[in-house]
Protein backbone atom coordinates (compact mmCIF):
# COMPACT_ATOMS: atom_id res chain seq x y z
CA UNK A 1 0.00 0.00 0.00
CA UNK A 2 2.62 2.39 0.92
CA UNK A 3 4.52 1.52 -2.24
CA UNK A 4 1.31 2.54 -4.20
CA UNK A 5 0.96 5.69 -2.47
CA UNK A 6 4.34 6.77 -3.32
CA UNK A 7 3.82 6.20 -7.19
CA UNK A 8 0.25 7.41 -6.94
CA UNK A 9 1.89 10.54 -8.42
CA UNK A 10 2.78 8.94 -11.75
CA UNK A 11 0.11 6.49 -12.02
CA UNK A 12 -2.09 10.07 -12.16
CA UNK A 13 0.04 11.17 -14.81
CA UNK A 14 -0.37 8.05 -17.02
CA UNK A 15 -4.23 7.60 -16.40
CA UNK A 16 -4.04 11.61 -17.92
CA UNK A 17 -2.40 10.67 -20.55
CA UNK A 18 -4.58 7.95 -21.86
CA UNK A 19 -7.39 9.29 -21.39
CA UNK A 20 -5.83 11.85 -23.76
CA UNK A 21 -5.19 9.79 -26.37
CA UNK A 22 -8.61 8.20 -25.93
CA UNK A 23 -10.19 11.44 -26.77
CA UNK A 24 -11.36 12.44 -23.81
CA UNK A 25 -11.73 16.55 -23.51
CA UNK A 26 -8.27 17.97 -22.28
CA UNK A 27 -9.55 20.34 -19.77
CA UNK A 28 -11.98 17.98 -17.51
CA UNK A 29 -9.68 15.15 -18.12
CA UNK A 30 -7.06 17.00 -16.03
CA UNK A 31 -9.32 18.53 -13.68
CA UNK A 32 -11.15 15.58 -13.29
CA UNK A 33 -8.39 12.40 -12.84
CA UNK A 34 -6.66 15.12 -10.33
CA UNK A 35 -9.63 15.69 -8.35
CA UNK A 36 -10.11 11.86 -8.01
CA UNK A 37 -6.60 10.71 -7.34
CA UNK A 38 -6.39 14.21 -4.93
CA UNK A 39 -9.52 12.65 -2.82
CA UNK A 40 -7.47 8.99 -2.77
CA UNK A 41 -4.77 10.81 -1.17
CA UNK A 42 -5.79 13.21 0.73
CA UNK A 43 -9.61 13.53 0.75
CA UNK A 44 -11.91 16.24 0.36
CA UNK A 45 -10.25 18.92 2.80
CA UNK A 46 -7.83 19.08 1.03
CA UNK A 47 -8.90 20.66 -1.76
CA UNK A 48 -10.08 23.79 0.26
CA UNK A 49 -6.49 25.24 -1.31
CA UNK A 50 -7.54 25.28 -4.89
CA UNK A 51 -9.87 27.99 -4.61
CA UNK A 52 -7.23 30.15 -3.89
CA UNK A 53 -5.11 28.78 -6.48
CA UNK A 54 -7.17 29.56 -9.54
CA UNK A 55 -8.11 32.82 -8.23
CA UNK A 56 -4.26 33.39 -8.48
CA UNK A 57 -4.15 32.25 -11.53
CA UNK A 58 -6.85 34.02 -12.86
CA UNK A 59 -5.88 37.25 -11.86
CA UNK A 60 -2.62 37.06 -12.84
CA UNK A 61 -1.68 40.92 -14.84
CA UNK A 62 0.52 38.75 -17.41
CA UNK A 63 -2.29 36.01 -19.11
CA UNK A 64 -4.24 39.25 -19.91
CA UNK A 65 -1.84 38.94 -22.99
CA UNK A 66 -3.56 35.98 -24.16
CA UNK A 67 -6.93 37.16 -25.58
CA UNK A 68 -5.76 40.49 -26.65
CA UNK A 69 -2.97 38.62 -28.80
CA UNK A 70 -5.72 35.90 -30.14
CA UNK A 71 -7.66 38.98 -31.14
CA UNK A 72 -5.28 40.21 -32.58
CA UNK A 73 -4.34 37.26 -34.71
CA UNK A 74 -8.13 37.01 -35.76
CA UNK A 75 -8.70 40.10 -36.89
CA UNK A 76 -5.32 39.98 -38.91
CA UNK A 77 -7.09 36.89 -40.41
CA UNK A 78 -9.81 39.03 -41.52
CA UNK A 79 -7.71 41.77 -43.06
CA UNK A 80 -6.43 40.20 -46.29
CA UNK A 81 -3.38 40.94 -45.22
CA UNK A 82 -1.73 37.76 -45.92
CA UNK A 83 -3.10 37.73 -49.53
CA UNK A 84 -1.65 41.22 -49.99
CA UNK A 85 1.88 40.37 -48.63
CA UNK A 86 1.69 36.63 -51.03
CA UNK A 87 1.00 37.82 -54.35
CA UNK A 88 3.93 40.97 -53.89
CA UNK A 89 6.40 38.67 -52.20
CA UNK A 90 5.57 35.82 -54.97
CA UNK A 91 6.37 38.83 -57.54
CA UNK A 92 9.53 39.69 -55.30
CA UNK A 93 11.00 36.33 -55.72
CA UNK A 94 9.88 35.82 -58.96
CA UNK A 95 12.98 35.40 -60.64
CA UNK A 96 14.91 32.90 -58.38
CA UNK A 97 13.97 29.35 -58.37
CA UNK A 98 11.76 27.95 -55.66
CA UNK A 99 10.67 31.57 -55.41
CA UNK A 100 7.23 31.14 -54.80
CA UNK A 101 7.90 28.75 -51.98
CA UNK A 102 10.37 31.41 -50.53
CA UNK A 103 7.97 34.22 -50.61
CA UNK A 104 5.39 31.33 -48.21
CA UNK A 105 8.35 31.00 -46.14
CA UNK A 106 8.37 34.95 -45.91
CA UNK A 107 4.58 35.51 -45.17
CA UNK A 108 4.56 32.87 -43.18
CA UNK A 109 7.43 34.34 -40.73
CA UNK A 110 5.34 38.36 -41.49
CA UNK A 111 1.96 36.61 -40.13
CA UNK A 112 3.83 35.00 -37.21
CA UNK A 113 5.69 38.04 -36.09
CA UNK A 114 1.66 39.41 -36.74
CA UNK A 115 -0.27 37.50 -34.83
CA UNK A 116 1.52 34.92 -33.09
CA UNK A 117 -1.45 32.15 -34.34
CA UNK A 118 -0.46 28.91 -35.85
CA UNK A 119 -3.96 27.87 -36.70
CA UNK A 120 -5.05 31.54 -38.62
CA UNK A 121 -1.35 31.65 -40.74
CA UNK A 122 -2.02 27.99 -41.49
CA UNK A 123 -5.23 28.06 -42.98
CA UNK A 124 -4.72 31.79 -44.44
CA UNK A 125 -1.51 30.50 -46.07
CA UNK A 126 -3.15 27.01 -47.19
CA UNK A 127 -6.11 28.48 -49.10
CA UNK A 128 -4.36 31.38 -50.57
CA UNK A 129 -0.86 29.56 -51.57
CA UNK A 130 -1.52 25.99 -52.35
CA UNK A 131 -3.93 26.47 -55.35
CA UNK A 132 -1.38 28.67 -56.49
CA UNK A 133 1.71 26.81 -55.96
CA UNK A 134 0.39 23.39 -57.74
CA UNK A 135 -1.22 25.83 -60.26
CA UNK A 136 2.71 26.39 -60.80
CA UNK A 137 2.91 22.86 -61.27
CA UNK A 138 5.02 22.99 -57.79
CA UNK A 139 5.75 19.12 -56.24
CA UNK A 140 2.31 18.56 -54.01
CA UNK A 141 4.56 17.06 -50.87
CA UNK A 142 6.58 20.13 -51.37
CA UNK A 143 4.02 23.09 -51.53
CA UNK A 144 1.91 21.64 -48.63
CA UNK A 145 5.26 20.69 -46.37
CA UNK A 146 6.40 24.40 -46.90
CA UNK A 147 2.25 26.30 -46.08
CA UNK A 148 2.55 23.94 -43.13
CA UNK A 149 5.78 24.67 -41.77
CA UNK A 150 6.03 28.34 -42.17
CA UNK A 151 3.05 28.48 -40.36
CA UNK A 152 4.22 27.17 -37.29
CA UNK A 153 6.68 29.85 -37.52
CA UNK A 154 3.68 31.82 -35.26
CA UNK A 155 4.79 29.27 -32.24
CA UNK A 156 8.65 30.86 -31.95
CA UNK A 157 8.41 34.24 -33.76
CA UNK A 158 7.44 36.56 -31.15
CA UNK A 159 4.78 37.85 -30.01
CA UNK A 160 3.80 34.26 -29.58
CA UNK A 161 0.82 32.87 -27.15
CA UNK A 162 3.07 29.50 -26.37
CA UNK A 163 6.03 31.59 -25.15
CA UNK A 164 3.46 34.07 -22.94
CA UNK A 165 2.42 30.83 -21.67
CA UNK A 166 5.62 29.57 -21.10
CA UNK A 167 7.03 32.45 -18.80
CA UNK A 168 4.47 32.61 -16.80
CA UNK A 169 4.72 28.92 -16.12
CA UNK A 170 8.59 29.01 -15.67
CA UNK A 171 8.67 32.61 -14.19
CA UNK A 172 10.63 34.26 -17.38
CA UNK A 173 10.14 37.63 -18.20
CA UNK A 174 7.66 37.67 -20.71
CA UNK A 175 9.86 40.61 -22.38
CA UNK A 176 13.29 38.83 -22.11
CA UNK A 177 11.31 35.96 -23.65
CA UNK A 178 10.45 37.72 -26.43
CA UNK A 179 13.71 39.20 -27.32
CA UNK A 180 15.24 35.90 -26.96
CA UNK A 181 13.56 34.05 -29.34
CA UNK A 182 13.99 36.35 -32.44
CA UNK A 183 17.32 35.24 -33.21
CA UNK A 184 16.38 31.47 -33.24
CA UNK A 185 13.04 32.64 -35.05
CA UNK A 186 15.40 33.72 -37.57
CA UNK A 187 17.50 31.04 -37.83
CA UNK A 188 14.27 28.82 -38.79
CA UNK A 189 13.50 30.90 -41.19
CA UNK A 190 17.12 30.85 -42.83
CA UNK A 191 17.11 27.29 -42.95
CA UNK A 192 13.82 26.82 -44.23
CA UNK A 193 14.41 28.84 -47.40
CA UNK A 194 17.89 27.39 -47.44
CA UNK A 195 16.33 23.71 -47.98
CA UNK A 196 13.90 25.07 -50.55
CA UNK A 197 16.80 26.92 -52.74
CA UNK A 198 18.97 23.68 -52.57
CA UNK A 199 16.34 21.15 -53.20
CA UNK A 200 14.38 23.78 -56.38
CA UNK A 201 18.25 23.34 -57.48
CA UNK A 202 18.94 20.05 -57.24
CA UNK A 203 15.50 19.23 -58.61
CA UNK A 204 14.12 22.06 -61.02
CA UNK A 205 11.25 20.00 -61.49
CA UNK A 206 10.11 20.30 -57.75
CA UNK A 207 9.63 24.19 -58.17
CA UNK A 208 9.26 25.30 -61.87
CA UNK A 209 10.13 29.24 -62.09
CA UNK A 210 6.90 31.40 -62.86
CA UNK A 211 6.94 32.12 -66.79
CA UNK A 212 8.56 35.71 -67.94
CA UNK A 213 5.56 37.20 -69.83
CA UNK A 214 3.38 36.99 -66.68
CA UNK A 215 6.41 39.04 -64.89
CA UNK A 216 6.83 41.70 -67.96
CA UNK A 217 3.14 42.65 -66.55
CA UNK A 218 4.21 44.71 -64.15
CA UNK A 219 6.39 47.43 -64.46
CA UNK A 220 9.86 47.23 -61.43
CA UNK A 221 8.51 50.49 -60.52
CA UNK A 222 5.59 49.36 -59.95
CA UNK A 223 6.45 46.24 -58.45
CA UNK A 224 8.61 48.54 -55.69
CA UNK A 225 5.60 51.12 -55.06
CA UNK A 226 3.44 47.56 -54.25
CA UNK A 227 6.28 46.04 -52.05
CA UNK A 228 6.12 49.65 -50.01
CA UNK A 229 2.70 49.57 -49.38
CA UNK A 230 2.01 46.23 -48.56
CA UNK A 231 5.17 45.61 -46.23
CA UNK A 232 4.95 49.12 -44.45
CA UNK A 233 1.51 48.34 -42.62
CA UNK A 234 2.40 44.57 -41.00
CA UNK A 235 6.41 46.32 -40.44
CA UNK A 236 4.85 48.94 -38.14
CA UNK A 237 2.38 46.50 -36.48
CA UNK A 238 5.65 44.03 -34.85
CA UNK A 239 7.65 47.87 -34.43
CA UNK A 240 4.22 49.19 -32.72
CA UNK A 241 4.35 45.66 -30.57
CA UNK A 242 7.55 44.61 -30.23
CA UNK A 243 9.66 47.86 -30.86
CA UNK A 244 7.50 48.90 -27.36
CA UNK A 245 8.59 46.03 -25.63
CA UNK A 246 12.51 45.77 -27.02
CA UNK A 247 12.46 49.36 -26.04
CA UNK A 248 11.38 48.82 -22.46
CA UNK A 249 8.29 51.34 -22.97
CA UNK A 250 5.29 48.53 -22.66
CA UNK A 251 5.32 45.55 -21.17
CA UNK A 252 4.05 42.54 -22.96
CA UNK A 253 0.09 42.79 -22.22
CA UNK A 254 0.23 46.51 -23.02
CA UNK A 255 1.69 45.58 -26.05
CA UNK A 256 -1.04 43.31 -26.78
CA UNK A 257 -3.31 46.11 -26.56
CA UNK A 258 -1.63 48.23 -28.57
CA UNK A 259 -1.29 45.35 -31.73
CA UNK A 260 -4.94 44.62 -30.77
CA UNK A 261 -6.14 47.89 -31.91
CA UNK A 262 -3.17 48.13 -34.74
CA UNK A 263 -4.68 44.96 -35.89
CA UNK A 264 -8.19 46.41 -36.23
CA UNK A 265 -6.94 49.64 -38.08
CA UNK A 266 -5.39 47.33 -40.33
CA UNK A 267 -8.28 45.53 -41.11
CA UNK A 268 -9.65 49.18 -41.25
CA UNK A 269 -7.61 49.87 -44.29
CA UNK A 270 -7.81 46.98 -46.37
CA UNK A 271 -11.90 47.67 -45.95
CA UNK A 272 -12.64 44.26 -44.25
CA UNK A 273 -13.68 45.80 -41.21
CA UNK A 274 -17.54 45.51 -40.90
CA UNK A 275 -20.41 44.37 -38.19
CA UNK A 276 -20.10 40.70 -39.15
CA UNK A 277 -15.70 40.71 -39.47
CA UNK A 278 -16.53 41.73 -35.87
CA UNK A 279 -18.92 39.82 -34.07
CA UNK A 280 -16.96 36.71 -35.57
CA UNK A 281 -13.14 37.83 -34.38
CA UNK A 282 -15.10 38.45 -31.02
CA UNK A 283 -16.92 34.67 -30.77
CA UNK A 284 -13.55 33.42 -31.79
CA UNK A 285 -11.41 34.93 -29.70
CA UNK A 286 -14.19 34.13 -26.80
CA UNK A 287 -13.63 30.74 -27.58
CA UNK A 288 -10.18 30.10 -27.68
CA UNK A 289 -9.86 32.31 -24.67
CA UNK A 290 -11.81 30.17 -23.13
CA UNK A 291 -10.30 26.67 -23.89
CA UNK A 292 -7.04 28.11 -22.91
CA UNK A 293 -8.18 29.03 -19.13
CA UNK A 294 -10.41 26.22 -18.93
CA UNK A 295 -7.15 23.82 -19.85
CA UNK A 296 -4.83 26.29 -17.38
CA UNK A 297 -7.58 25.44 -14.83
CA UNK A 298 -7.58 21.61 -15.01
CA UNK A 299 -3.79 22.12 -15.17
CA UNK A 300 -3.92 24.04 -11.77
CA UNK A 301 -5.77 21.13 -10.44
CA UNK A 302 -3.58 18.83 -11.60
CA UNK A 303 0.03 20.77 -10.08
CA UNK A 304 -1.75 21.03 -6.65
CA UNK A 305 -2.53 17.42 -6.65
CA UNK A 306 0.91 16.24 -8.04
CA UNK A 307 3.07 18.24 -5.55
CA UNK A 308 0.54 17.78 -2.86
CA UNK A 309 1.65 13.76 -3.30
CA UNK A 310 5.05 14.90 -3.62
CA UNK A 311 5.11 14.15 -7.40
CA UNK A 312 7.77 16.33 -8.28
CA UNK A 313 10.47 15.09 -5.53
CA UNK A 314 9.47 11.67 -6.88
CA UNK A 315 10.37 12.56 -10.92
CA UNK A 316 13.39 14.14 -9.18
CA UNK A 317 14.84 11.23 -7.39
CA UNK A 318 14.30 9.18 -10.58
CA UNK A 319 15.86 11.62 -13.03
CA UNK A 320 18.65 11.98 -10.13
CA UNK A 321 19.46 8.06 -10.64
CA UNK A 322 19.96 8.19 -13.90
CA UNK A 323 23.76 7.84 -15.29
CA UNK A 324 24.09 11.09 -17.03
CA UNK A 325 25.01 14.49 -16.24
CA UNK A 326 23.23 17.63 -17.19
CA UNK A 327 23.69 17.13 -21.19
CA UNK A 328 22.22 14.13 -20.89
CA UNK A 329 19.27 14.39 -18.39
CA UNK A 330 18.21 18.03 -21.05
CA UNK A 331 18.33 15.07 -24.10
CA UNK A 332 15.96 12.54 -22.20
CA UNK A 333 13.54 16.02 -21.18
CA UNK A 334 13.66 17.29 -24.70
CA UNK A 335 12.95 14.19 -26.19
CA UNK A 336 10.18 13.38 -23.65
CA UNK A 337 8.84 16.65 -25.15
CA UNK A 338 9.26 16.11 -28.64
CA UNK A 339 7.72 12.24 -28.38
CA UNK A 340 4.79 13.68 -26.57
CA UNK A 341 4.55 15.91 -29.50
CA UNK A 342 3.22 13.06 -31.52
CA UNK A 343 0.18 12.61 -29.50
CA UNK A 344 -0.67 15.81 -27.42
CA UNK A 345 -1.66 19.96 -28.30
CA UNK A 346 1.14 22.06 -27.34
CA UNK A 347 -1.45 23.30 -24.46
CA UNK A 348 -1.31 20.45 -23.29
CA UNK A 349 2.09 19.74 -22.81
CA UNK A 350 2.96 23.30 -21.63
CA UNK A 351 0.62 22.89 -18.51
CA UNK A 352 1.08 18.87 -18.04
CA UNK A 353 5.21 18.18 -18.86
CA UNK A 354 6.52 21.60 -18.61
CA UNK A 355 6.18 22.52 -14.70
CA UNK A 356 7.01 18.83 -13.96
CA UNK A 357 10.17 18.67 -15.88
CA UNK A 358 11.20 22.36 -15.80
CA UNK A 359 12.03 23.07 -12.82
CA UNK A 360 14.49 19.72 -12.02
CA UNK A 361 16.26 21.36 -15.24
CA UNK A 362 16.23 24.76 -13.70
CA UNK A 363 17.69 23.44 -10.38
CA UNK A 364 20.52 21.65 -12.24
CA UNK A 365 21.60 25.24 -13.08
CA UNK A 366 20.25 25.39 -16.31
CA UNK A 367 19.20 29.19 -17.71
CA UNK A 368 15.43 28.96 -17.64
CA UNK A 369 15.31 31.82 -20.68
CA UNK A 370 17.43 28.99 -22.67
CA UNK A 371 15.70 26.28 -21.89
CA UNK A 372 11.80 28.24 -22.10
CA UNK A 373 13.66 28.93 -25.70
CA UNK A 374 14.42 25.45 -26.31
CA UNK A 375 10.76 23.47 -25.01
CA UNK A 376 9.28 26.53 -27.48
CA UNK A 377 11.20 25.46 -30.75
CA UNK A 378 10.44 21.89 -29.78
CA UNK A 379 6.69 22.18 -29.15
CA UNK A 380 6.66 23.48 -32.67
CA UNK A 381 7.56 20.36 -33.67
CA UNK A 382 4.39 18.97 -32.40
CA UNK A 383 2.39 20.94 -34.78
CA UNK A 384 4.08 18.46 -38.04
CA UNK A 385 4.22 15.34 -36.10
CA UNK A 386 1.53 12.77 -37.38
CA UNK A 387 -0.87 11.31 -35.86
CA UNK A 388 -2.39 14.05 -34.08
CA UNK A 389 -0.19 17.17 -35.64
CA UNK A 390 -2.89 19.63 -36.00
CA UNK A 391 -1.19 21.97 -38.59
CA UNK A 392 -1.72 19.16 -40.83
CA UNK A 393 -5.28 19.22 -39.97
CA UNK A 394 -5.65 22.25 -40.48
CA UNK A 395 -3.94 22.36 -43.86
CA UNK A 396 -6.06 18.95 -44.87
CA UNK A 397 -9.19 20.96 -44.12
CA UNK A 398 -8.55 23.58 -46.50
CA UNK A 399 -6.21 21.89 -49.40
CA UNK A 400 -7.97 20.81 -52.69
CA UNK A 401 -9.26 17.46 -52.87
CA UNK A 402 -6.36 15.76 -54.89
CA UNK A 403 -3.99 16.42 -52.53
CA UNK A 404 -3.85 13.03 -50.61
CA UNK A 405 -2.94 13.25 -46.98
CA UNK A 406 -0.05 11.11 -47.36
CA UNK A 407 1.52 13.76 -49.68
CA UNK A 408 1.38 16.22 -47.26
CA UNK A 409 3.03 13.90 -44.26
CA UNK A 410 5.68 13.35 -46.65
CA UNK A 411 5.85 16.66 -47.61
CA UNK A 412 6.92 18.37 -43.51
CA UNK A 413 9.46 15.57 -42.80
CA UNK A 414 12.44 17.95 -44.38
CA UNK A 415 11.03 20.41 -42.41
CA UNK A 416 10.90 18.54 -39.09
CA UNK A 417 14.14 17.82 -39.69
CA UNK A 418 15.05 21.45 -40.10
CA UNK A 419 13.12 22.06 -36.80
CA UNK A 420 15.03 19.57 -35.28
CA UNK A 421 18.76 21.22 -36.79
CA UNK A 422 17.18 24.50 -35.26
CA UNK A 423 16.89 23.13 -31.41
CA UNK A 424 20.46 21.88 -31.90
CA UNK A 425 22.12 25.02 -32.87
CA UNK A 426 20.03 26.44 -30.24
CA UNK A 427 21.12 24.08 -27.32
CA UNK A 428 24.63 23.78 -28.72
CA UNK A 429 25.06 28.02 -28.86
CA UNK A 430 23.12 29.19 -25.81
CA UNK A 431 24.02 33.21 -26.66
CA UNK A 432 21.86 32.53 -29.72
CA UNK A 433 18.98 33.17 -27.14
CA UNK A 434 21.04 35.31 -24.35
CA UNK A 435 22.88 37.66 -26.50
CA UNK A 436 20.25 39.75 -27.64
CA UNK A 437 18.29 40.10 -24.33
CA UNK A 438 21.49 41.44 -22.60
CA UNK A 439 22.12 43.72 -25.25
CA UNK A 440 18.65 45.20 -25.33
CA UNK A 441 16.98 44.73 -22.03
CA UNK A 442 19.62 44.18 -19.04
CA UNK A 443 22.24 47.03 -19.24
Amino acid sequence: MNLFIEYLPLIMFTTVFILLLLGYPVAFTIGGVSLFFGLIGFGPEFFSLLPLRIWGTMTNFTLLAVPLFIYMGVMLEKSGLAEELLETMALMFAKVRGGLAISVIVVGALMGASTGIVGATVVTMGLLSVPTMLKRNYDRSLATGTVAASGTLGQIIPPSIILVLLGDIMSVPIGELFVGAVIPGLTLVILYITYIFIISHLKPELAPLIPQEELDQISRKELYLRICQVMLPPMLLMVSVLGSIFAGIASPTEAASVGSVGATLLTVFYKKFNKKTFYEVMDTTAQLTCMVFIILIGATTLGLVFRGLEGDALIKSLIDALPFGKWGILFIVMMIIFIAGFFLDFIEITFIHVPVLAPIMIAMGVDPLWLAVLIAINLQTSFLTPPFGFSLFYLKGVCPPEVKTTEIYRGIVPFVIIQLIGLLVVCFIPESVTWLPKVLLRN
